[in-house]
């Protein structure tokens, strides 16, 4: 077979042979396999064609979903798993990483970045979520450890702030789902400190309310016991329930 006539279309050539078969490929191909001097193409010289357009298909396509958004190694091994031969993802991938194109430690900073600036989640979770990407460890560790950890106080000020103002719960209650909540999303124990917390609300018309309830079923020794147990329940402290209690009983 022999080349007929090579033409460029997008970011591709277009080779058409004398047998009128068309090759869609690259001119990284081109070049690699001397198609523009050596006319003549055997079965063999097709084949390495068609197996190198395939990697430099792969390739492109890597380099597209790194410049929409930066991904891990592990992202980018897992896209092709199914697709190509191992052997060439490790050549894409190493080809990536001499050009910086794939760089864990540039895309850990990144991404602890964004978490921070743009959501609620801690360190610990933003730790957790690296994990994920397969990010090795030491670089977890460094770029966790690189966030100030006055911004970390400040997001956790904020962050008990706004609870605060929208609490409906006792102070007992109210702290215990506070230092739950910012656990789970991803601060350490030793960072939170809630001792500052006073909770102004004044829940007597809870108490009211299931005394209420109460009192229509039952009187006496068994209101009061009930009473307490309910209140108790509810998260309200001793010195609270035991001062409802004596004006109400």
């Amino acid at each position: 077979m022999k080349i007929e006539k090579i033409k460029k279309t997008g970011t591709k050539y277009k080779i058409t042979l004398d047998n009128g078969e068309i090759i869609n490929t690259y001119d990284e191909v081109i070049l690699k396999n001397n198609l523009l001097f050596d006319k003549d193409i055997d079965s063999k010289l097709l084949n390495k064609i068609s197996s190198d357009t395939i990697y430099y298909n792969s390739y492109n396509k890597a380099v597209n979903l790194i410049n929409k958004k930066l991904r891990s190694e592990a992202e980018i091994r897992n896209y092709f798993k199914d697709d190509i031969l191992k052997d060439d993802i490790d050549k894409i991938v190493n080809s990536l990483k001499k050009i910086g194109l794939i760089d864990d430690k540039a895309f850990a900073m990144a991404y602890a970045n964004d978490k921070i600036n743009l959501t609620l989640d801690g360190p610990d979770k933003i730790a957790k979520s690296l994990e994920n990407y397969k990010i090795d460890e030491g670089i977890i560790i460094s770029v966790i450890n690189s966030i100030p950890k006055e911004i970390i106080e400040e997001r956790l000020n904020k962050i008990i702030a706004k609870k605060t103002k929208l609490n409906k719960y006792p102070e007992y209650v109210f702290k215990q789902k506070l230092f739950l909540y910012l656990v789970n999303v991803g601060y350490s124990p030793s960072d939170i400190n809630l001792d500052n917390i006073t909770i102004d609300n004044d829940f007597t018309k809870e108490m009211e309310k299931i005394y209420q309830s109460l009192s229509r079923k039952y009187e006496g020794n068994e209101l009061y016991l009930r009473l307490k147990r309910r209140l108790y329940s509810k998260g309200f402290r001793t010195e609270e329930i035991n001062k409802f209690i004596e004006k109400k009983l």
